[in-house]
C-alpha cells in the first residue's frame, strides 16, 4: 500500500513546484458488466493482452507521471497492473463506499497538488495528449476543465487547487457530478472519441 500525505485543510494553496496530480478511480465493482461478479471488467484484456485498467493507468501516467490510482483493499491483481503502468496505488477502505469517497481520499492524500486531473479506469482509449491538455488548462486555482467531443462533455476532468476542500468531503457514489452542476467548466474541443468511450458491458470491449 502506498501511504500519501493526508489532506491539510489549513493550507489554502499548494506550495510552489507541486504539480498537477492525476487520480485514477479504479475501485468500482462493475456490476453492470457482470452482475454475478465472476468477471472483473477492469481486468478484461484488450487486443494487446493487457487489461483495461492498465491502458487507462498507462495513459494517465504518460501524461502525469506519479499519478495516484485508488482501489479497494484486497485488489491484488488490480494493484499489480496499476503499478506496472506507473501508478502510485492507494488502497482505501473509503473506496468501498463509492466513487465520491474514493476521490475524496485521493485528494486528501495529495493535498499539496496544484490541482487534479480525475480519470476513470474503465476508459482505456483516452489519449495522453488529451490528458495533458486538460492539465495545462488548469491555469488558476479555481479552474475546472474538461474535453468536449461531438457536443458532449467527456473525461477526464481537471480541478484547480481551490477545489481541494470540496473534493475532499465528497462521499458515496456521486463523484464530482454535484460540484460540476454549478461550476463554470472550461471545455476543450477534441475529435478524440476516447473521451466519451467507457466500458459498461462486454460488448464495449470491441474495437
Amino acid at each position: 500500500m502506498t501511504h500519501l500525505k493526508p489532506y491539510d485543510r489549513s493550507a489554502p494553496s499548494p506550495r510552489p513546484g507541486h504539480p498537477i496530480r492525476g487520480i485514477l478511480l479504479a475501485a468500482g465493482y462493475g456490476r453492470r458488466f457482470d452482475a454475478s461478479g465472476q468477471r472483473d471488467k477492469l481486468l478484461e484484456p484488450l487486443a494487446d493482452g493487457r487489461p483495461v485498467l492498465w491502458h487507462s493507468a498507462h495513459a494517465l501516467c504518460a501524461a502525469l507521471p506519479g499519478s495516484i490510482a485508488v482501489v479497494r483493499p484486497g485488489s491484488a491483481e488490480r494493484v499489480r497492473w496499476l503499478r506496472e503502468a506507473g501508478c502510485e496505488v492507494l488502497e482505501s477502505d473509503a473506496a468501498e463506499q463509492g466513487m465520491g469517497s474514493a476521490l475524496a481520499h485521493a485528494v486528501e492524500a495529495s493535498a499539496t497538488a496544484a490541482g487534479w486531473v480525475v480519470a476513470l479506469a474503465d476508459m482505456p482509449w483516452l489519449p495522453p495528449a488529451v490528458i495533458r491538455a486538460i492539465a495545462e488548462g488548469i491555469d488558476t486555482p479555481e479552474s475546472v476543465v474538461a474535453p468536449t467531443c461531438d457536443g458532449r462533455r467527456g473525461h477526464p476532468v481537471g480541478f484547480g487547487s481551490a477545489w481541494g476542500a470540496r473534493l475532499a468531503v465528497l462521499s458515496g457514489d456521486a463523484g464530482a457530478r454535484d460540484l460540476l452542476r454549478d461550476a463554470v467548466v472550461r471545455l476543450i474541443p477534441t475529435d478524440e472519441r476516447g473521451v466519451l468511450r467507457d466500458i459498461d458491458t462486454p460488448a464495449d470491449l470491441g474495437p
